[in-house]
């Protein structure tokens, strides 16, 4: 299924809970952590399950959307009650916030194992995301997920927000509006990591909601750089971020006509198109493109 958008939603509020099944986002994150107060925690959870749980059947192999949840941070006294309660919904996916690294994964993983026995979920079926460059300590580690085995890894994000406020940065971007070199170089490592394990990259949240132009130009240079998707905090956000990670109909074209003319010339390694080479990297990205729309 497609992994364009993740539209976060708060896991307190039954209101914006009711309407997020139809906001046409891909991945749905329930959230647990930041968007709740400490004195809605325990009715999040409840409320989070009973939606997982009604929406089960949303999601089909031609369409729907995953169903995740963030959890509360794994060096907290939270994340335990959060797993097992959501887990009776059965979620596509689970959330990280403030992952340090694979070493805390495979210990989530194992705790993920017993809860999905316990739940009769298929074992290993529930996916992993950690955000991965939410501290200082959580940006050194991003390079490790690339590393190290982790099956249950189905993408890979980072967080701005959190970040600037763990470091006690007072901008994120320049005059141009581009990243500073300090976030910069964090979201390069998320988007590296990601694709060399094989995970997707997803790129993190523009948090002014309102500003829907500005998001369409960070979300088009964030598909051209590489990243699969990009989380969402408002609805409105969706459809822009959607059409941002969606390859345009002369993209889709080209892609059909290299796929086309290798797969009329088995064997060959380079071959002409249009008056320039193409070549086998050139091929593997057509077909990803391909993949992307189906």
């Amino acid at each position: 299924m497609k992994m364009r958008s993740w539209l976060f939603v708060p896991g307190d509020s039954e209101r914006k809970l009711s309407k997020v099944a139809t906001c046409g986002a891909d991945v749905v994150v329930i959230d647990l952590e930041d968007a709740v107060p400490d004195h809605g925690k325990i009715p999040a959870r409840k409320l989070a399950a009973g939606w997982l749980a009604s929406h089960r059947e949303q999601v089909t192999s031609g369409g729907g959307f995953q169903r995740w949840v963030r959890i509360n941070r794994l060096d907290g006294n939270l994340w335990r009650e959060d797993l097992a309660t959501v887990m009776a919904g059965r979620p596509d996916g689970i959330i990280i916030p403030k992952a340090v690294g694979p070493e805390q994964l495979r210990m989530f993983s194992a705790e993920l194992y017993e809860a999905e026995q316990r739940n009769g979920v298929t074992p290993n079926s529930t996916r992993i995301m950690p955000m991965a460059g939410e501290t200082a300590k959580a940006a050194l580690t991003i390079g490790d997920y690339a590393r190290d085995e982790l099956p249950r890894l189905a993408a890979l994000t980072w967080g701005s927000e959190d970040l600037a406020n763990a470091l006690g940065a007072s901008r994120k971007r320049d005059a141009d509006g581009q990243w500073t070199d300090l976030f910069r170089t964090v979201r390069t490592q998320v988007l590296l990591a990601a694709h060399a394990s094989g995970a997707a990259p997803v790129d993190t949240v523009h948090a002014d909601f309102s500003d829907l132009e500005a998001l369409k130009t960070i979300a088009e240079t964030s598909f051209a750089d590489g990243f699969a998707g990009m989380l969402a905090i408002h609805p409105k956000q969706v459809p822009v971020i959607n059409k941002a990670f969606t390859p345009s109909k002369t993209q889709v074209s080209e892609a059909q006509a290299i796929v086309d003319l290798f797969s009329a010339n088995p064997g060959a390694a380079a071959l002409s198109l249009d008056g320039r080479m193409v070549e086998q990297p050139h091929l593997a990205q057509a077909r990803r493109v391909l993949e992307s729309v189906r």
